[in-house]
């Protein structure tokens, strides 16, 4: 097999199609067509099944999650559903599990695919264009707010059932020796000046992290996250609005919920206009004093980092090439206002 990540991408379409194909009859489906809609850490395919149905097919990165931390997304997903908060809902194979393996000759690894039910909807916006020119500033943004905050309010009175496994979002895994998304500082696009001012961040907001951590004021501000609560991961249809892609979904500071919702807004003109905004719609569902707001910039400068990390460990992606600049800059910035604010 020639390796799978050096082919283009139309090649590496045509292939998790087939494989998408393959696996379809584990759900008793076959499809008249099906379409890729996004391909990043997974590739997420629109199924049009022959009798007019649609469903939300995702083949998973190889070996990204293990099938217990999988299953505990699935059966939050399914929590944050009973509890009326509005998400996909997901289509058990025949034979009753959350999700499947399948493998063929030419993708690498076995997969994990699992279904979803279709939500009709326009993304709010995406990192790669912004936001959608047609929705407010205040509208994207106080939705976000409310629906975070309904989202931790049902994670924090939430019992998780035995077995469940998730990654955590704490300062080993944001500024530790060796975080969750990559060693940041190796990225090689860096130069000698900007490792140095990251390695300096990286220490400094471990403590900062370690610190938050410790103080029980904080303690009922952490739990499960959705962790790219991001406008392209909202979609809206009418009134109808669903939060979508829990690929990230960990135990986490719900500050760092909002600062990855705001995160790329920051340098914009409307930045402050989306803070409020955000701000606003949580408190409308969530307590939310402006003691705790104080530590924002801790929470951008870390938010930072899992970035720098993502497209080190990944430079063969579309995404890498295309924003590592940005990437680097926005990081950058978001440690030096770090630093200002914590002075």
């Amino acid at each position: 097999m020639a390796d799978f990540d050096t082919l283009s991408a139309a090649e590496q379409t045509a292939r998790l199609t087939n494989l998408a194909q393959s696996a379809l009859p584990l759900w008793g489906l076959a499809a008249s067509e099906l379409h890729l809609i996004k391909f990043r850490e997974n590739a997420v395919f629109r199924v049009s099944a022959p009798g007019g149905e649609k469903y939300a097919l995702r083949i998973h990165r190889h070996a990204y999650h293990s099938d217990e931390a999988l299953r505990s997304e699935l059966q939050w997903i399914a929590a944050l559903d009973a509890g009326g908060i509005r998400v996909p809902s997901i289509i058990p194979t025949n034979d009753g599990r959350l999700f499947a393996h399948a493998q063929s000759n030419d993708v690498p690894g076995e997969r994990q695919i699992d279904l979803f039910e279709w939500v009709e909807g326009k993304q709010l916006g995406a990192v790669e264009v912004g936001l959608d020119p047609g929705q407010s500033i205040a509208h994207v943004y106080g939705t976000i707010g409310e629906l975070a905050a309904r989202l931790h309010t049902q994670a924090l009175a939430w019992q998780p059932p035995d077995g469940f496994r998730r990654h955590a979002w704490d300062a080993d895994a944001l500024a530790g020796d060796n975080p969750l998304w990559g060693r940041f500082w190796d990225l090689a696009a860096l130069t000698p000046s900007q490792r140095s001012l990251l390695l300096e961040a990286k220490d400094r907001v471990y403590r900062g992290l370690k610190e938050y951590q410790a103080d029980p004021e904080n303690s009922n501000r952490y739990s499960m996250i959705h962790a790219d609560f991001v406008a392209e991961n909202l979609l809206v249809n009418g009134s109808d609005v669903r939060l979508i892609d829990f690929d990230d979904a960990g135990f986490g500071w719900h500050l760092f919920e909002l600062a990855t919702a705001l995160y790329f807004e920051r340098g914009e003109p409307h930045f402050n206009e989306a803070y409020r905004a955000l701000i606003a719609g949580y408190r409308s569902e969530c307590h939310l004093p402006d003691t705790q707001l104080v530590h924002m910039p801790l929470f951008f400068a870390a938010r930072s980092f899992t970035y720098l990390g993502w497209v080190h460990t990944r430079p063969e992606t579309e995404t890498a090439r295309n924003l590592t600049p940005a990437l680097i800059e926005m990081s950058c910035e978001a440690v030096n206002d770090y630093f200002s604010a914590s002075q």
